[in-house]
């Protein structure tokens, strides 16, 4: 009896040991009929955490430079971009910064003959500026480079499928700094201080907001909030921002800025709903009421004087603006949409840019390279080096030139009407009210 259940037992696992060994050969001839395609052809979509790894320069000259380096220890200025592809070979990327987002489309992606590694390369044409790294396995690292400045460069590495900004929080928000703050940067380098607004919104431990200036403001900046402590960065091709900050007991902050790898300046603020900047109307003044003129030659040479005949008998905008700089671009933008939506037949604009190189050829590239990009329909002067100091003595009926862009509304005689400096672009409030002060000025021509 026990003999015959053990054959039956026997071979029931021989028929199951069959049926086992069937299961697997077919599917491993399935397997071997199965292809798995690659949804992109370079790097992988979605989310990416990039870093700029700072060189940040520290000093322990005061109390409160001290206390500031004692609250922060990032070295790291974060920010997020999606990889997006629209066909196989064809993919972009979009910088994320708040609300803003910023297509880049001028990418590159090969393998590089020097390494033999995969090499990505992202421009900022516009900017005169790159992103050149080499990618394996979700991370890119490479560095971005800055061609305008002699052996410029910062460290870069990005993450894929991160998309927190800053580390992660571990402890709730002290206090609800949602709101305005009144701002003094540089406060502790007496004469070289400047008042700022700043405006921040805190959800949770999300924090959105920037800082306004009375030459333009310092972007859409993205951040959170630790304890009471909070950071907060910008990354848009041309500028890299990095400002920190801590709330005290009684309200008031401070804090530091950091752009790109040198720069550093420590601010101080308090919460003022009811804070205003002076007016950009009230900053650079017409010392003259001659007619304004000026010459300066185009990208193909020819000199333009604002008493050419297109331009006589009409009402128009000189722009004082360097290819290089962020808030120029917004107001170009803006410029350009309304010459587009609005048409005006008696209007005419002009810009005149100020580069950072010194080599007229290099500077003349720049200024095409941003015409193209930007889709500029009116003409862009070249106007010289950026140089504050310099393009003010360019300008002898203005008393000076303080910021890039510097925006005058001349009338059909050339009588200089107002003068608007700095820009406020789309990441804050003002960029509404400018809209509608332009037209009332473009009208009141």
């Amino acid at each position: 009896m026990y003999y015959s259940n053990t054959k039956k037992i026997n071979s029931l696992e021989k028929n199951q040991a069959n049926i086992w060994l069937f299961i697997v050969l077919c599917a491993m001839s399935s397997l071997q009929c199965i292809t798995f395609e690659n949804t992109y052809s370079s790097i992988p979509p979605g989310i990416w955490r990039g870093i700029l790894k700072l060189d940040k320069p520290h000093s322990t000259a005061s109390t409160s430079e001290e206390e500031i380096d004692k609250a922060f220890n990032y070295k790291e200025l974060p920010f997020n971009f999606e990889v997006i592809y629209t066909a196989k070979e064809d993919f972009h990327i979009v910088l994320h910064n708040g609300s803003e987002r910023i297509k880049v489309d001028d990418i590159k992606f090969g393998r590089d003959k020097k390494t033999g590694r995969d090499t990505v390369l992202i421009n900022f044409p516009v900017y005169d500026t790159y992103i050149k790294a080499l990618y394996e396995e979700n991370i890119m690292e490479g560095a971005w480079f800055v061609n305008y400045k002699e052996d410029y460069s910062i460290p870069f590495i990005a993450f894929h499928g991160a998309d927190h900004r800053f580390p992660i929080k571990t402890t709730k928000p002290s206090q609800d700094i949602s709101g305005s703050w009144k701002c003094l940067f540089d406060f502790d380098k007496p004469g070289d201080e400047y008042p700022a607004l700043g405006v921040f919104s805190l959800k949770d431990d999300k924090l959105l907001g920037t800082f306004q200036t009375e030459t333009g403001d310092y972007r859409f900046l993205d951040g959170n909030m630790n304890g009471d402590k909070f950071a907060l960065s910008c990354f848009d091709g041309s500028h890299a921002f990095l400002f920190e900050g801590k709330v005290f007991e009684d309200g008031n902050a401070l804090g530091t800025f950091y752009s790109g790898k040198h720069y550093k300046a420590n601010w101080q603020g308090s919460k003022d709903n009811d804070y205003t900047l002076e007016s950009p109307y009230n900053l650079t003044k017409s010392t003259s009421d001659a007619a304004f003129d000026f010459s300066f030659k185009d990208t193909d040479g020819k000199l333009v004087s604002l008493n050419d005949p297109q331009f006589k008998g009409k009402n128009k905008l000189v722009q004082i603006i360097g290819t290089w700089c962020p808030n120029c671009r917004d107001e170009s933008k803006f410029l350009v949409e309304y010459l587009d939506t609005k048409k005006p037949k008696n209007l005419e604009v002009i810009a005149i840019a100020f580069e950072r190189y010194r080599e007229e050829d290099k500077a003349l590239e720049a200024i095409n390279r941003y015409r193209e990009k930007m889709k500029i329909p009116y003409p862009v002067l070249y106007g010289g080096y950026y140089d504050k100091k310099e393009t003010s003595e360019k300008f002898p009926q203005l008393n000076e030139i303080i910021s890039y862009p510097t925006l005058l509304f001349i009338d059909k005689n050339n009588k200089i009407k107002k003068i608007h400096t700095g820009f406020n672009g789309p990441a804050t409030e003002q960029y509404l009210e400018f809209k509608d002060e332009f037209e009332q000025i473009i009208q009141a021509l």
